[in-house]
């Protein structure tokens, strides 16, 4: 059984990359659920209109890394939006991570490295979704690199999503640094995804979705967003 952390954030094009996002994470979740792997949200920040700024979650299950790590990397949506009066076609983008899960003695944690913040957890509009101070945000000393859960109910819950989060961002950490002593020629082998990298381009106008890696175009976009994937990841572990 593998675990992955996976991380969505709308990147360029305000709501309308938010609302993309959203539409991401519905499609991971549908394909999750045919593959029959578990999931769960560690963190997310709704906007106003339904989309979300990030969402992370956790998915685990057989063959859940080899399969989704092509994820990884810049996803474009090319359509019209909703408010859109003058029928113009927006371009926005998505940021996809996919962080396999250490697993057991790979990472190390030691809790005096951490800084611990509770703070009251919020929804869409900044506003106060809950009255106690559940909402988490771990710092890790040394790296500098900061994690926050407000998902659950409970101080405890969030502090697990959060140490969770974080234990998957330190491992890639250590991962990418045996990397960097490893030559080009290896690095291109393994081909640990690069998330500035644009991967796929999602334009609802000409009903297609592109994956730039392998040049392969398919057709039916809202077949592909209800988390039927199954032909597009095949055609990428064949050829990546």
């Amino acid at each position: 059984m593998e675990s992955i952390i996976f991380e969505i954030r709308a990147g360029v094009g305000g709501e309308e990359a938010a609302l993309f996002a959203r539409d991401l994470f519905r499609m991971y979740s549908k394909y999750a659920q045919i593959e029959g792997w578990q999931q769960k949200i560690l963190d997310s920040h709704p906007t106003d209109l339904g989309g979300v700024k990030e969402i992370i979650f956790k998915l685990e299950g057989e063959d859940v890394f080899s399969k989704m790590k092509y994820e990884a990397g810049v996803h474009r949506v090319q359509r019209i939006p909703k408010t859109e009066k003058t029928g113009r076609i927006h371009t926005s983008t998505v940021s996809v991570a996919v962080l396999p899960m250490p697993k057991g003695a790979e990472i190390k944690i030691n809790p005096q490295d951490l800084k611990i913040d509770f703070y009251k957890a919020s929804g869409p509009g900044g506003q106060y979704v809950n009255k106690r101070m559940t909402a988490v945000r771990i710092t890790h000393l040394p790296t500098g690199i900061v994690v926050t859960s407000q998902t659950e109910r409970s101080q405890q819950q969030n502090k697990e999503n959060a140490i969770s989060i974080l234990e998957a961002k330190l491992f890639e950490k250590k991962k990418k640094e045996e990397l960097e002593k490893l030559g080009k020629e290896r690095k291109n082998q393994i081909g640990w995804a690069q998330r500035a990298e644009k991967i796929r381009t999602y334009n609802f106008p000409q009903d297609r979705v592109t994956d730039h890696r392998i040049k392969k175009t398919w057709r039916n976009i809202e077949n592909i967003l209800e988390g039927k994937l199954t032909s597009i990841i095949e055609e990428l572990r064949k050829k990546i």
